[in-house]
């Protein structure tokens, strides 16, 4: 077979884009022209590695704004991330058993701020599923309408609804309005979840440990957020700081504060030694110390000099502490109450009379 002449074959490339070898020193430009070439695939060489040197660096050139950096940041590590990381914890599940009443849920759902809670049998390991409050308020209004028996209702009826046909005494199993959730285990790589999510339309995850107990929860709220940062409604309560400092030098704290946190706001001294490897927070710490969940009011002693006071907890885990040194909680003024309300001091017996315990106080 015969050839075509080389020159040929250059008029039909003529005018064609072309690969063109770049010398050595091309690897010097500026921030905006790599970055230029790895979004719009200048160069066919272009990697993670580089998209994360040019986010890090930290470059007014770079043609990112802050904002757009730090979400670019936290998608490419998410492929790091694990659920176990961003899961609520099993204490600070909201979930309600499959035969409480209509009636009973309405409760749950006004004070737990969520449109999704999980359904269990028996207890938490034995979870049905979940009930979404939408599903709630369409039986409910199926329930209450004139026409009970139709399938779909028209909305300029609601003033007809009578709420009083709905029997609220009703089990939540016997409405058959539990929707399926998703199970995952703790390692499961997070942007997978969100995946499976996308794909099943479930935006709810029991993370399951390798007991088949359940470990926590995921939301798609909670993997959205990975990316865009903390999402707050209308309904949020404003979370408190892990530490705050009080004018007379104790220290207001959140139980979930790290053990980290809380070193980092009252110095060195706050060591906990060994404990450190148990525990990782506060409230943690001084449920250990403790031997038990600490109570509202109790006072709980810490690595020397600091005590805690107990403000809030419930049953389960210590929700808000103060933390003093102990100095203050002997004589300090922090603690100290008003003139108008110290009792009036008792009249000191003289030295040949024995001192009489009050027939009114423990001994």
């Amino acid at each position: 077979m015969s050839q075509a002449p080389t020159h040929d074959k250059d008029k039909e490339h003529r005018g064609l884009p072309m690969v063109v070898d770049q010398p050595v020193e091309a690897s010097d430009d500026g921030w905006l022209t790599r970055v230029m070439r790895i979004l719009f695939g200048w160069r066919a060489a272009a990697t993670r590695a580089d998209l994360e040197q040019v986010l890090t660096a930290d470059q007014p050139e770079s043609g990112f704004s802050p904002e757009e950096a730090a979400m670019l940041k936290n998608i490419l590590d998410l492929r790091e991330c694990r659920i176990e990381s961003v899961m609520v914890p099993r204490a600070d599940i909201i979930a309600v058993q499959q035969d409480i009443a209509l009636g009973e849920l309405v409760r749950v759902f006004e004070v737990a701020s969520h449109s999704r809670l999980v359904v269990y049998n028996d207890t938490l390991d034995d979870p049905t599923g979940m009930i979404h409050i939408r599903d709630l308020i369409a039986f409910v209004a199926a329930r209450a309408s004139p026409d009970a028996a139709a399938e779909q209702h028209d909305t300029t009826q609601g003033a007809d609804l009578d709420l009083a046909k709905v029997d609220l005494a009703l089990p939540l199993a016997s409405a058959k309005i539990v929707r399926e959730i998703l199970y995952a285990p703790p390692s499961m790589p997070a942007l997978d979840l969100l995946a499976r999510m996308q794909a099943t339309r479930i935006h709810l995850a029991l993370i399951i440990d390798e007991y088949g107990g359940t470990d926590g929860l995921v939301s798609m709220e909670d993997l959205v957020e990975l990316i865009v940062g903390d999402i707050a409604d209308e309904h949020d309560e404003a979370e408190m700081p892990a530490m705050m400092r009080q004018g007379d030098d104790s220290y207001l704290a959140n139980g979930r504060a790290s053990l980290g946190e809380v070193r980092a706001a009252l110095g060195d001294e706050f060591d906990i030694g060994e404990a450190a490897q148990e525990v990782d927070t506060l409230g943690g710490y001084l449920v250990m110390k403790a031997g038990h969940v600490p109570v509202r009011g109790e006072l709980v002693p810490g690595p020397d000099p600091f005590e805690a006071e107990v403000l809030d907890a419930d049953p389960r885990r210590v929700k808000r502490v103060r933390i003093y040194r102990r100095k203050q909680l002997r004589g300090g003024t922090a603690r100290e109450l008003p003139a108008s309300a110290k009792p009036a001091p008792r009249p000191t017996p003289p030295r040949d009379e024995p001192i009489r315990s009050s027939p009114n106080r423990a001994p």
